[in-house]
């Protein structure tokens, strides 16, 4: 009888046990993806912040505008067309 106790005991702990290493693993999933993306974003950001720094000079900034179509004024913009190989 003492030991059906125990044993019914035991496995009363155990089930006890189930539902926080199941939630522990699945924090341990979602924190490696979370990691993941955390290093794409810090990737993305750097980026960002050289293209906001690239911005920040003049010689980008007309590139960019002349890249869009944008001409100084008392210049003529001129259009030049690739035409098909024969």
């Amino acid at each position: 009888m003492g030991r059906t106790a125990l044993l019914l005991v035991l496995g009363v702990i155990l089930l006890l046990y189930i539902s926080p290493v199941s939630h522990w693993i699945s924090q341990s999933r979602t924190a490696e993806q979370d990691r993941v993306e955390l290093r794409q974003l810090e990737q993305e950001n750097a980026m960002l912040e050289e293209r906001k720094e690239a911005l920040m000079r003049p010689e980008t900034v007309e590139r960019e505008a002349r890249r869009l179509g944008m001409v100084r004024r008392g210049e003529r913009p001129l259009v030049v067309e690739n035409l098909p190989k024969p």
